[in-house]
Parts: structure tokens; C-alpha cells; sequence
């Protein structure tokens, strides 16, 4: 592919994540007003992947080789089924602004999780990890998680989970192009409709046209698009500016939040905002020097 042409789908592919995904975690608020969580969360990522794999096996795209599909499943496992659903989990209690927050410490974890593949963390990398976990501490003294430990333990294992998963990603096998994204989403989605049966969770009764608006705006634009659009990124950038997303995504979802839920956050968690997006902004800048240092520019 021409180098220009990359650059501009890596830009799109920037785009979607840091506006539509900042989006979501409203939109799964609405959606979790009728829906169970993990039933949502399963009809969202598997409508999605069959969809999407439908769509490539008409073009001609092989299927998958075993080796493949176990790539993919174990990622589907550890992106949409744990990370995403924990999260969707959680927000029965949590707004969607703090969830954001919490999941922007993602790229601190992936500059821990490579290290398991020889990443040496520099000194600005442990400065902007240690500040991280400094706003993870100060979002839980306050606000929304006060005395909620668990819900902000869960949240810290959703981010770790997807974390991990991405900087995975990038040693296994895995299917070529968008099959990647749909056998994740369909594994993904498999796996937690599994977990919702075991939970006992039902059809509701009702469901309001928003949470049918919100599912709808999960399935396409937050899954066929922008989760493809992701795995289109830890294809070709580095892990931790695919999730360069997670600097962005608080703020956008803040100001969802605040403008269409009336959401409304302490003092404490905008200060924690601060500090964990100057966190991340360390570990990324750190990232990008080494990477210029080694190919010489300056």
C-alpha cells in the first residue's frame, strides 16, 4: 500500500477511536437501561463480528486457519468479552465519564505488559506510570468510587485485561486484515452470551428506543468500524499509540456526558483526569523519542 494512503487510513483510524469510542460509554449507558449488561455487550460484539466476516467471506476473503482462530479467540476473550463487558458491567453503577477515566490508564498498562516482550522502560515511561496510578488513587478517594472498591478494582482489571490483550496481539498468530477484528468480535460476543446465560440473565420485557438507538450505535459505528479500525492500528503502529485513544476518550466522554446525561463529576475526579492524562502523555512521549533516537531522528 502507498505510504500516503496508509498515513490517511492511520489518521481515520486515529479519528474513530478517539471520537466514536469516546462516545460509547455513553452510549452503553443508555443501552444497559434495558438491556442486561452482558447480554448487551454479547448482541453488540456478535451481531457485529458475523456481520463483518459475513461480509469478507462474500469478497473472498479465506477463512481463518486454526491456528488463526485461536489467536483471535484468545483476544476476543480478553478485548470485548473481559474488557468490555466488565466495563458495561460496572457502569450499572458508575457514570460513563469515570469509566472513560479509568480506562485511559490502558497505554500505562501496556508499557508494563510489554516489558514481558523486551521493552526497557525509560525513566520518563516509570515517571508517567507512577503519576498514572497517583490519579488511580485519587479518583478513588472521592466521587462516584468512593467505598466502591470493587467497581474501581474491576474497572483497573478491565483496562489491564484490554492491555495485555493488545500488546498480545501483536505476538500471535492472527488472521489477516478485518477477519482479525471479526473472529475477535465473534468469539468475544459467543463467549459472553455464555456468561450471560450463566448469570441468568433474560430478554427484557421492554426496551426503549434509546437503548435499541444505543445498541445500534454500538454494533455499527462503535464495533464494525472503530473496533476494526483498532485492530487496523495494532497492525500497523505500536501498541501504545493504538491506544493512544485512551488520552482522548475522557474528554469526549466527559462532555457526552455532561451535554446528553446531565452527568455531573466531584472535584476530585476532574483533578484525577489531569493527572492520569499527564500520565499517559509521559509514557506515549517516552515511547515516540525512543523510537526516533533508535531510527536516528531527532
Amino acid at each position: 500500500m502507498p505510504k500516503p494512503r496508509q498515513t490517511l487510513l492511520i489518521i481515520a483510524a486515529l479519528f474513530c477511536t478517539y471520537f466514536i469510542w469516546g462516545s460509547t460509554y455513553l452510549a452503553i449507558r443508555f443501552g444497559i437501561e434495558s438491556f442486561p449488561p452482558f447480554l448487551m455487550a454479547s448482541i453488540r460484539f456478535t451481531v457485529a463480528g458475523f456481520v463483518l466476516y459475513a461480509v469478507l467471506r462474500y469478497r473472498g476473503v479465506p477463512n481463518p486457519s486454526r491456528q488463526e482462530w485461536l489467536g483471535a479467540g484468545v483476544i476476543g476473550l480478553l478485548l470485548p468479552a473481559i474488557g468490555n463487558g466488565t466495563v458495561c458491567y460496572v457502569q450499572q453503577t458508575v457514570s460513563s465519564s469515570v469509566a472513560a477515566l479509568a480506562i485511559a490508564t490502558a497505554p500505562i498498562w501496556m508499557a508494563v505488559f510489554s516489558s514481558i516482550w523486551g521493552h526497557q522502560i525509560t525513566r520518563q515511561e516509570w515517571l508517567g506510570i507512577s503519576i498514572g496510578f497517583v490519579g488511580i488513587v485519587l479518583l478513588n478517594l472521592g466521587g462516584s468510587l468512593h467505598s466502591d472498591w470493587l467497581s474501581a478494582l474491576l474497572l483497573i482489571f478491565a483496562a489491564a485485561s484490554w492491555s495485555f490483550g493488545s500488546v498480545w496481539s501483536k505476538h500471535l498468530t492472527m488472521p489477516s486484515g478485518l477477519m482479525g477484528a471479526a473472529g475477535q468480535m465473534l468469539v468475544g460476543g459467543v463467549a459472553l452470551l455464555i456468561f450471560s446465560s450463566m448469570q441468568g440473565e433474560q430478554w427484557p420485557q421492554k426496551v426503549s428506543h434509546q437503548s435499541w438507538s444505543a445498541l445500534l450505535f454500538l454494533i455499527v459505528l462503535g464495533s464494525i468500524v472503530t473496533y476494526s479500525a483498532y485492530q487496523y492500528l495494532l497492525q500497523h503502529v505500536r501498541p501504545l499509540v493504538a491506544s493512544s485513544n485512551t488520552f482522548v476518550n475522557p474528554v469526549v466522554a466527559f462532555a457526552v456526558g455532561i451535554w446528553l446525561a446531565n452527568e455531573h463529576l466531584a472535584v476530585n475526579e476532574y483533578a484525577a483526569l489531569v493527572i492520569i492524562l499527564a500520565g499517559v502523555f509521559l509514557v506515549l512521549t517516552a515511547t515516540q523519542k525512543k523510537d526516533q533516537a533508535k531510527s536516528g531522528v531527532l
